[in-house]
């Protein structure tokens, strides 16, 4: 059966929310974190994007769980050389309890730097390449390298954990499927689709670590809990490649119009019925995930995870 962990959402919450939240998440009963690694929030309403590795630091000292970004995008809006200097130190921080997901990104938070947002392929041969620099520069080794991409010169981490960091790999299609199967030290995607899982399986990931998010609105009021939802994460409804190639939070709050309150209430979690959480994370586990994350929508944290403790984690075996 799953493990089952929050998922800290750095687009929504401040810095200090964040190490409470994580707190909370381990007196819950929550095995693990993921974080999320943003530029931006995805609209204003959010409201929040702090600096994710400054967050993890302070994790780090204030739980003992394992963490990993979910996910990081080691490509454009910074170099790999240093996305592994910041994990190196992550995962010594964390007595090794320290995960790296990565993705192909979004063009929300790399653009920023001001370089042209590539092609879905291109982002994917960028990925790869960048992962093989952060590999070799987790074993402390001087690296220099010369690649399509990515220019290294006589680069060498000091701090690094005993074992090289694992890599984790997000994706949504199959081409980045076949990358994380080839390539990863496990595989992070959010929807609870057996195809997804058995393609990364065959394809070379083996027994390798599924891992799955998901977002809830918990409340007394439902459709309170489902307005929330669409004020703040409209965005997680919206079709197609637009999560990838929108460039700026006003973009998405344009879109918002389309996402109706009866969309969300037919497609999310609001409320409080314990069946409803129990059933969505349980898919998870149906579809052969190992690992799956969940993370509340909205100000009610601490009623969140209290009905998590009492009524959820409670009735999911092996948790």
């Amino acid at each position: 059966m799953p493990e089952y962990g929050y998922f800290l959402s750095c687009e929504e919450f401040g810095p200090a929310e964040l190490v409470e939240q994580a707190r909370m998440a381990e007196q819950a009963g929550f095995r693990s974190l993921w974080i999320s690694d943003h530029y931006h929030p995805w609209n204003s309403a959010q409201g929040q994007s702090p600096f994710v590795w400054s967050v993890i630091g302070a994790i780090s000292q204030a739980v003992s769980l394992p963490i990993e970004t979910a996910v990081t995008c080691p490509t454009v809006r910074i170099h790999p050389a240093v996305v592994a200097q910041a994990a190196a130190t992550s995962a010594v921080m964390t007595n090794g309890r320290f995960r790296l997901g990565v993705g192909s990104g979004e063009a929300l938070n790399e653009h920023v730097v001001g370089h042209t947002w590539p092609p879905a392929d291109v982002r994917l041969e960028m990925l790869e390449e960048a992962i093989l620099i952060m590999r070799r520069l987790f074993t402390g080794e001087e690296v220099t390298h010369h690649g399509t991409h990515y220019t290294v010169e006589n680069a060498r981490l000091y701090t690094v954990p005993d074992e090289p960091v694992p890599i984790d790999i997000s994706g949504f299609g199959p081409k980045a499927t076949a990358l994380a199967a080839r390539a990863g030290d496990g595989y992070i995607t959010m929807m609870p689709e057996t195809d997804m899982v058995e393609q990364f399986r065959k394809g070379g990931g083996g027994t390798k670590p599924v891992s799955g998010g998901t977002k809830v609105c918990w409340g007394t009021d439902r459709a309170e809990a489902v307005r929330t939802v669409r004020r703040l994460w409209s965005n997680e409804f919206l079709p197609g490649e637009m999560g990838q190639v929108l460039p700026s939070p006003s973009h998405f709050e344009q879109l918002a119009p389309l996402i109706t309150e009866e969309m969300i209430a037919r497609n999310a979690v609001c409320g409080d019925d314990a069946d409803e959480h129990v059933a969505a994370l349980t898919a998870f586990a149906d579809a052969g995930f190992d690992v799956v994350y969940v993370n509340q929508i909205g100000p009610e944290q601490r009623g969140f995870f209290d009905f998590y403790r009492t009524k959820v984690l409670p009735r999911l075996s092996g948790n």
